[in-house]
């Protein structure tokens, strides 16, 4: 049985070069990319040129779209955005999310799965002494027993631009799946590090290990094509979890292997 034909944007990032090793024996996979990727074919462009970016869709089955502008993350304005962050984000992360979307359509795609982020849900942390304000902030011995858990129902509530414009991401797959013959899952992805460990205590509710990761992105490429429209929250099995994780695991069959309660958040910074 030939393998399914997957385009991944940003297949240069972390999530990408995770994708492609561990799932390349499932799909063949291709990417669209601005710096050259050298395991997999590639088209080099950027996703803010929809012209540049169309010959990447052609004779594809499916789509993962990583591809974002996250630099305000590291950005010294903080979440006070600069200029700069949101001019990259809007041609990036705006702009180039709808480019995808149109050059998925236009080729026939039958599938993208977006990759969105749990950060669209972060200001809940800035509730003073709510559940998920004590959670950030590592104060773990005066969290409740426990406490309503967020789902994509919740309103949403971001925190930086790179947020914001995941948030627009969102709205387009829906716009897309609604008007088109076209499935799209967007995935809240968790706290994904190099290290495949918490970078810092804050991080020991969000953590998502890399093996959970590749099969939450398998499970959303695999799933039934009637899936129209859905959200997931992917989070590893973490005792200080405050995001939803039961309908990718009811709806998809996802199955987390991985905790970040192995690690010791008394040797992380607070």
């Amino acid at each position: 049985m030939a393998k399914e034909k997957v385009l991944i944007t940003g297949a240069s990032g972390l999530v990408g070069g995770l994708t492609v090793e561990a799932l390349g024996d499932r799909y063949e996979f291709t990417a669209l990319n601005r710096r050259p990727v050298l395991e997999i074919p590639c088209i080099q462009a950027d996703i803010s040129d929809l012209g540049s970016i169309r010959p990447a869709f052609e004779n594809v089955d499916k789509v993962l779209h990583l591809a974002a502008y996250t630099d305000d993350i590291h950005c010294p304005c903080g979440t006070r955005a600069c200029d700069d962050c949101w001019d990259q984000t809007m041609a990036i992360t705006v702009n180039g999310t709808v480019n995808v979307f149109r050059a998925a359509q236009e080729a026939g795609v039958s599938r993208v799965v977006f990759m969105s982020t749990g950060g669209t849900m972060n200001g809940y942390e800035r509730d003073e002494n709510s559940p998920y304000a004590l959670i950030s902030e590592g104060r773990f011995e005066e969290v409740p027993e426990v406490w309503p858990m967020a789902t994509s129902d919740w309103a949403a509530r971001p925190t930086s631009p790179y947020h914001v414009g995941k948030l627009f991401g969102e709205a387009c797959a829906r716009y897309f799946a609604d008007n088109y013959d076209m499935s799209v899952i967007v995935i809240r992805l968790g706290n994904v590090s190099a290290s495949d460990r918490p970078v810092t205590r804050r991080q020991f509710s969000g953590y998502l290990s890399h093996i959970d990761t590749t099969q939450m992105i398998d499970k959303c490429l695999s799933a039934p094509g009637n899936m129209r429209y859905r959200i997931f929250d992917a989070i590893s099995e973490n005792r200080w979890r405050w995001r939803d994780t039961a309908p990718a695991k009811q709806e998809l069959g996802w199955i987390p292997t991985s905790s970040s309660d192995v690690f010791n958040y008394l040797k992380y910074d607070e």
